[in-house]
């Protein structure tokens, strides 16, 4: 599995998003480039099975097992520039 964190412009400052969802908005570019790589990088730690629940776009909630040791490959890209970080 891959995950992409994006950072770009949001909500009067910059945020980063996975998919259409945003992160909080941060005062500068930097800060949120930073935010985003930390999330990236938390990805890569290794926990417990646990069952988790998340809100679907249509409204609805999913519900499904995940393997605390089946870590995903992680991207940062910079969308003012493009290029992954």
């Amino acid at each position: 599995m891959t995950v992409t964190y994006h950072v770009g412009k949001h909500d009067g400052g910059y945020g980063y998003r996975l998919g259409h969802v945003w992160s909080e908005t941060f005062a500068d570019h930097d800060i949120a480039l930073a935010a985003a790589k930390a999330a990236a990088e938390r990805q890569h730690l290794e926990g417990r099975d646990a069952e988790i629940a998340y809100q679907l776009s249509d409204g609805g909630w999913h519900t499904e097992h995940v393997d605390g040791g089946d870590r995903p490959d992680t991207y940062v890209v910079d969308d003012d520039d493009g290029r992954p970080s």
